[in-house]
């Protein structure tokens, strides 16, 4: 039987009007330290995005979400923030904001492998 490992994830949403809290899911960042895996996968809908609100400008949050991938990944791409160590990167990512693009609060879990986790909680949550 395969070791399980500890996991924690929070949701990627798009949030056009902070005051009103009304969000889209569009990711899922999966951070588990065992395993050294940090990774976010996501998925922008266009019509369903300028459907909930028509301003939106989808290449300016395109380019946000590219920014939490070069962070995962690590490294001078990411900017400083790359450069932190994995779970500092992580907890980064995740902190509270009040802007577009933000995060859920952070979930933990147990499994196997956080690849296939990350998958599953993106069809799950997102698609």
């Amino acid at each position: 039987m395969q070791e399980r490992h500890l996991f924690e994830y929070a949701v990627l949403r798009v949030m056009p009007h902070v005051e009103r809290e009304e969000f889209i899911n569009v990711g899922v960042i999966l951070y588990c330290g065992r395993q050294r895996f940090l990774k976010v996968v996501f998925h922008l809908d266009e019509n369903k995005l300028k459907t909930f609100c028509e301003k939106l400008d989808l290449d300016e949050i395109a380019a946000n979400l590219m920014a939490f991938e070069r962070i995962c990944e690590g490294g001078r791409a990411g900017g400083p923030i790359g450069l932190l160590d994995i779970a500092s990167r992580f907890r980064w990512l995740t902190a509270t904001r009040s802007t577009v693009v933000q995060t859920s609060k952070v979930h933990p879990g147990f499994c196997d492998n956080p690849a296939e986790k990350l998958n599953k909680l993106y069809q799950q949550l997102v698609l």
